[in-house]
C-alpha cells in the first residue's frame, strides 16, 4: 500500500469499529469489544467528535472512573486523585466557571453513586447513554443535491440521515435501511434506489468518487447487519452470548463472593474496634477502681488508728474513773479530817470529776466516728470486692478478634461506470425507531440526574462561550425533542415526500 509518509518517523495507528450497533447491550457481547468500543466511543466525545451537554459529560465521567478505578474509597482518593484524568470535553470545561477541583468534586459525588459496580458494567452503562447522542454512531459526508445545495449526509445503523450544512444534531429529512432496496453510484453522482418503485430515486452528489465509495461501504456494511440484526441468531453468535453469559454469570460470583469477604472484614474490623473500645473504658473503670481502693485502703487505716486511740481513751476512762472510785471511798473514811484536809479532798475529786466527764465525752465522740468509719470501711470492701471482680472480668476478655484470610485472593481510484449494490429487503421488518426511547426517558433515576447536574452547572455558565452546537441542543430541548423522537418525525410520510423534500 503506497502511502507518502515519512519513513524515518514512527507511525501511531488507530483501530476503531467501522459499524456502530444499534443496541449496544444487546450486541456487544464478549469484554474485549465492549473495553475497546468504550474507549473509542469516550475518544470521541472527549475530542468533541461527538457533542456531549455537560450535564451527560459530567456524569459519564462518573462512570468512566468507575471503569478505571473501581469503586470510590475516601481514605484512598484523595483529593487531586483525578488531576491526570481526562474525563471532560474542553468544551464543557471552558463554558463553566469552576475550578479544577470543583469539577472533580461535581464527578467524585456521582461517581460514589456507583459503588459495587463491576468496570464492565460501568463501561456498558457509560454507551447505553452515550448511543442516545444525537452523533453518536453517524458517519458525516458533505453533499449537494442537484440544485447544488450543500448538505451533510449521515450513514448510521438505523439508515440515512440528511442534514443541514450548519446543524448536524437535527437530521431534516430520513430513510431507514427497510425503505432501501439499491445504492449506486457512478462518478461523483450517488443514486439511492427506494423499495416504494412509484418514488423517484434519491439523487445526491459527493465531492469526490473515494467518498461515494466509502458511503457505498458503509450502506452496504450497515444495511447487512440492520437485516441481520432481525434474524436468529447465528449458532456462533449463540455460543459466544452462552459464553458471555457464563463468564459474565462467574464473575457476578465471584464479585460477591469478594464482597461477603470485604463485609466480613468490616464486621471483623468493627468488632476489634468495639473490644479496644471497651479494653479502654474498662482501663479507666480500672484505674478509677483503683483509686478508689487506695482511698478505702487509707480509710482502713485512718480507722484502725482512730480504733486505738479510742481503746487508749477508755483505758484512761478507767484509770480515772477508779481513782476517782478510791478518792471517793477516801473522802467517805475522812470524816475525821480537818475542814482543810477534806476541802482540798474535795476540790481534787471536783478536778478528777471534770476530767472523767471530759474523757467520757472523747470517747462518746471517738465512739461515734469509730462507728461512721466503720460503716465508711464497709463500703470501701464493698466497692473492693467489686474492682477484684472487674479485673478479673477484663482479664477473662478476649482482646483481639482475628479473621483469616484468603491466600489465593485477581485508499482515489478511476470507476469505470456504475457501481452498483441490491440491498435485501424484507416486508415485515417494522422501524426499530417507532419503540425506541431514550435511556433517560425509560429510567427516572437517570433522568433525575441529568435534571439535577442540570441545575447545578447553570449556576456557574459562561453563555458567553456556548458554541453553535450547544444552541442548537438547548433549543431541541426546549421544543421536546430527542434523537429518537427526532428520527420518528422525519421519517413520516410516504417515501416520494421525503425525496421531493429533499429536492
Amino acid at each position: 500500500m503506497s502511502q507518502d509518509v515519512k519513513k524515518e518517523n514512527p507511525l501511531q495507528f488507530k483501530f476503531r469499529a467501522k459499524f456502530y450497533p444499534e443496541d449496544v447491550a444487546e450486541e456487544l457481547i464478549q469484554d474485549i469489544t465492549l473495553r475497546l468500543f468504550y474507549l473509542q466511543v469516550k475518544n470521541s466525545i472527549l475530542s468533541d467528535e461527538i457533542y456531549c451537554p455537560p450535564e451527560t459529560s459530567v456524569l459519564l465521567a462518573s462512570y468512566a472512573v468507575q471503569a478505571r478505578h473501581g469503586d470510590y474509597v475516601k481514605a484512598t482518593h484523595n483529593s487531586g486523585f483525578l488531576a491526570n484524568d481526562r474525563l471532560l470535553p474542553q468544551r464543557v470545561m471552558d463554558q463553566h466557571k469552576m475550578s479544577r477541583e470543583e469539577w472533580e468534586q461535581s464527578i467524585t459525588t456521582w461517581w460514589n453513586e456507583h459503588k459495587a459496580m463491576l468496570r464492565e458494567d460501568a463501561m456498558m452503562e457509560y454507551l447505553r447513554i452515550a448511543q442516545d447522542l444525537e452523533m453518536y454512531g453517524v458517519n458525516y459526508f458533505e453533499i449537494r443535491n442537484k440544485k447544488g445545495t450543500e448538505l451533510w449526509l449521515g450513514v448510521d445503523a438505523l439508515g440515512l440521515n440528511i442534514y443541514e450544512k450548519d446543524d448536524k444534531l437535527t437530521p431534516k429529512i430520513g430513510f431507514p435501511w427497510s425503505e432501501i432496496r439499491n445504492i449506486s453510484f457512478n462518478d461523483r453522482k450517488f443514486i439511492i434506489k427506494p423499495i416504494d418503485k412509484k418514488a423517484p430515486d434519491f439523487v445526491f452528489f459527493a465531492p469526490r468518487v473515494r467518498i461515494n465509495k466509502r458511503i457505498l461501504a458503509l450502506c452496504m456494511g450497515n444495511h447487512e447487519l440492520y437485516m441481520r440484526r432481525r434474524k436468529p441468531d447465528t449458532i456462533d453468535v449463540q455460543q459466544m452470548k452462552a459464553q458471555a453469559r457464563e463468564e459474565k454469570i462467574a464473575k457476578q460470583q465471584q464479585r460477591e463472593k469478594l464482597q461477603l469477604e470485604i463485609a466480613a472484614r468490616e464486621r471483623a474490623e468493627k468488632k476489634q474496634q468495639e473490644y479496644e473500645e471497651r479494653l479502654r473504658t474498662m482501663q479507666e473503670e480500672m484505674e478509677k477502681r483503683q483509686q478508689d481502693l487506695a482511698e478505702a485502703q487509707d480509710m482502713i487505716r485512718r480507722l484502725e488508728e482512730q480504733l486505738k486511740q479510742l481503746q487508749a481513751a477508755k483505758e484512761e476512762l478507767e484509770v480515772r474513773q477508779n481513782e476517782l472510785q478510791s478518792m471517793m471511798e477516801r473522802l467517805e473514811e475522812s470524816k475525821n479530817m480537818e475542814a482543810a484536809e477534806r476541802a482540798k479532798l474535795e476540790e481534787e475529786i471536783r478536778t478528777k470529776q471534770e476530767e472523767v466527764v471530759r474523757i467520757q465525752n472523747e470517747v462518746d465522740q471517738k465512739d461515734e466516728e469509730t462507728r461512721r468509719l466503720q460503716e465508711e470501711v464497709e463500703e470501701a470492701r464493698r466497692k473492693q470486692d467489686e474492682v477484684k471482680q472487674a479485673l478479673l472480668a477484663a482479664t477473662t476478655t478476649p482482646q483481639h478478634h482475628h479473621v483469616q484470610e484468603n491466600e489465593h485472593d485477581e485508499d482515489d481510484e478511476m470507476v469505470n461506470g456504475d457501481v452498483s449494490r441490491d440491498l435485501a429487503t424484507d416486508d415485515n421488518i417494522i422501524d426499530p425507531i417507532e419503540e425506541r426511547r431514550t435511556l433517560a426517558e425509560r429510567n427516572e433515576r437517570l433522568h433525575d440526574q441529568l435534571k439535577a447536574l442540570k441545575q447545578d452547572l447553570a449556576q456557574s455558565r459562561d453563555e458567553s462561550k456556548e458554541t453553535a452546537m450547544d444552541k442548537i441542543h438547548r433549543e431541541n430541548v426546549r421544543q421536546g425533542r430527542d434523537k429518537y423522537k427526532t428520527l420518528r418525525e422525519i421519517r413520516k410520510g410516504n417515501t416520494k415526500r421525503r425525496v421531493d423534500q429533499f429536492e
